[in-house]
């Protein structure tokens, strides 16, 4: 089994919602994310999405696109992003969706790993940080402690971890994410959120403090899944 990872697929399957506002890069994305997706997942790999899935604001509106994804090669986890606001329960999804896994609070074991995550939140060193970001941001962290006490409580597989937001600001590497990280075995960190060039190349990825971090948006990647094992 491989590993690959794939944020930001904003599909809108439902809706009128063309991504190509944002600029060329987005033209014609989902037909090319499909086609590199054939190309690169098999059956028996997983592919970890964290987040902004779908435009869908309710699930009925999702389904078209949630239903599309499943029926692409591999087994899928996903985490809530800042867009997704179709998610439902959890359990409720994960009842309704076969080959996809909708991960909150608790985490997925695959092969040798684990798999944790949580959306995540701005970092308080990001500029015009408020007293309500602190409160999304402490809710965030506890959602993934539970996520990695449920991981190391369960088993010692190292342990990657899925987050929608970036797990530190692009001008200082230090966060309440990366100083938790740093007191559980985590080996891989995937995130997306962020789509320009400029933060792309400030992005905390590579090795930073021994684990491996990946900005995985899905047109940072040119619409390729990443393997990250």
């Amino acid at each position: 089994m491989r590993i690959f990872a794939i944020g930001d697929l904003h599909l809108s399957g439902s809706g009128n919602k063309p991504m190509n506002v944002f600029g060329a890069a987005w033209d014609a994305h989902e037909k090319r994310l499909i086609e590199h997706w054939m190309q690169s997942v098999q059956e028996e790999d997983l592919v970890l999405i964290p987040g902004d899935i779908s435009w869908g604001m309710r699930i009925d509106e999702a389904e078209l696109d949630l239903k599309r994804l499943e029926r692409l090669p591999g087994q899928k986890i996903c985490i809530k992003g800042n867009h997704d606001y179709w998610w439902d329960r959890p359990g409720k999804l994960n009842a309704r969706y076969q080959r996809m896994y909708f991960l909150q609070n608790t985490c997925y074991f695959a092969s040798e790993y684990a798999i944790c995550g949580s959306r995540g939140w701005t970092c308080p060193s990001s500029p015009g940080f408020s007293e309500e970001d602190t409160r999304i941001l402490n809710r965030e962290l506890i959602r993934l402690r539970l996520s990695l006490a449920e991981a190391v409580k369960r088993s010692d597989k190292p342990i990657i971890v899925m987050m929608h937001y970036p797990p530190a600001d692009i001008n200082n590497k230090e966060s309440p994410f990366t100083n938790l990280f740093e007191d559980y075995p985590i080996r891989h960190v995937v995130y997306g959120h962020l789509h320009d060039e400029g933060s792309w190349q400030e992005a905390l990825q590579g090795d930073y403090k021994g684990i491996q971090y990946h900005l995985v948006s899905a047109d940072y990647l040119k619409f390729i899944p990443l393997r990250i094992r």
